[in-house]
């Protein structure tokens, strides 16, 4: 992304040259201060779609270029809103804006793939809410409404859904821009319209019913999304490989083994940090800060040719793209296969019973596209009535998408024995 001045180099009403939506403006100057801060620009070393890279080669995008277009989106969605008579105020507007702006703040390298080994107990909405409350302190109190909003404690609901709901900025950006990068089609949505649609009933984001066409595909998109590139097996393969990548490292450390890392990697590689820790102390936030995608691939380079086989060999496979073979099922694999899969692997290999967790995984892949369960989207009929679109649509699919889907999995490493 370039950032150019609208007049002049003392304006910081710049604009962002967005290769999905064009040009957007950054609306007010204290945003484009939070967005130089060193918090912020973090974002631009942490990609926003992990090792989905390995799949399809254009998904390199950040998680700084999601939340500024997912911010481009807010501040339409805020003027739709106003003009069906709703009042949002300045200090409401700035609030909701840095809150979309800020939501992924918390994410740590890799992203999900690597959120419960990073640290313990602790999500990466706690970390962007322990982010967001350090940025107001140093801002003078400029971001308290944001993390009201943010945590869903303001008293108009709708500020909060339009963050955090299955209707919220976070989805239209995420869903257009990630197809956009990957070349996945399917997962284009027309986020323009639907925004068109949003209006506020009772305090609480609703969609106009002539939106439920748009908001059928919006889902659909999301559904295939899932399945074709999030979860994609071969993406899964390699983000698991990475977890246990992690896992071995901090295990040797722990253990005292002097391993290759960056400060910031070391100090999470050493410790067990909480999510007090987060919390209460400037100092782990700071460290945390510090790290991005950068120190994981860094240290994983070098971690290739250390003594111990098990972080050698896993280093050098996610490294050379020679990923570990995963196997999907509708049903759970038995006990008696994996038994024999992970039987072959420790003799292929030559390994410990220690050791061969870190090279056969089973675990399960949820997808729920539409959650009945999680606020609802809501449509404001031509009655005024409120219904869940599940019962107003008349496309069989959303009901059917409202229910998870589970997929079982196997990955482990193809060997002589097993080719």
């Amino acid at each position: 992304m370039q950032l150019d001045s609208k007049v002049n180099i003392n304006n910081k009403k710049k604009i962002v040259n967005d290769p999905v939506y064009g040009f957007i403006t950054i609306p007010h100057e204290i945003i484009f201060d939070v967005i130089q801060h060193p918090y912020f620009q973090r974002l631009r070393r942490i990609k926003q779609l992990g090792l989905t890279h390995l799949v399809y080669p254009g998904a390199l995008h950040t998680r700084f270029s999601h939340v500024i277009g997912a911010m481009h989106l807010m501040t339409k969605a805020v003027a739709t809103i106003r003009r069906k008579g709703h009042e949002i105020t300045e200090e409401e507007e700035k609030g909701v804006l840095f809150a979309i702006l800020l939501h992924d703040i918390g994410h740590g390298p890799f992203s999900h793939a690597l959120e419960h080994d990073i640290a313990s107990g602790v999500s990466h909405e706690e970390i962007s809410a322990y982010f967001i409350a350090q940025l107001s302190k140093e801002f003078n109190g400029e971001l308290d409404l944001a993390l009201t909003i943010f945590a869903n404690n303001y008293h108009k609901k709708f500020l909060h859904q339009l963050v955090s709901s299955q209707l919220d900025m976070d989805r239209m950006d995420y869903l257009n821009r990630d197809s956009f990068y990957s070349g996945v089609s399917e997962g284009k949505i027309g986020s323009d319209r639907i925004i068109e649609m949003i209006d506020v009933k009772d305090g609480n984001l609703v969609l106009e019913e002539k939106g439920i066409y748009s908001i059928e595909k919006f889902i659909v998109s999301r559904r295939l999304m899932y399945w074709q590139v999030y979860m994609h097996k071969t993406v899964v393969s390699g983000e698991y490989m990475l977890i246990h990548i992690l896992r071995r490292a901090k295990e040797l450390v722990q253990q005292g083994t002097r391993l290759f890392g960056s400060p910031a990697l070391l100090y999470f590689m050493e410790n067990n940090v909480s999510k007090e820790a987060f919390k209460n102390e400037k100092a782990v936030l700071e460290k945390f800060a510090l790290l991005d995608d950068f120190d994981i691939l860094g240290a994983i380079k070098v971690w290739q040719f250390c003594d111990d086989k098990v972080l050698s060999e896993l280093s050098k496979r996610l490294v050379n793209r020679d990923l570990f073979k995963i196997e999907i099922s509708k049903v759970p694999f038995s006990e008696d296969r994996i038994a024999k899969v992970r039987n072959n692997i420790k003799q292929s290999l030559q390994l410990s019973d220690n050791e061969i967790d870190y090279f056969v995984y089973s675990d399960v892949l949820r997808n729920n596209a539409y959650n009945e369960d999680r606020e609802n989207i809501n449509l404001l009929m031509k009655n005024g009535d409120v219904i869940d679109l599940a019962e107003a649509s008349d496309n069989l699919n959303i009901s059917a998408l409202s229910k998870p889907v589970e997929k079982y999995f196997l990955c482990y490493p193809v060997t002589s024995s097993n080719v």
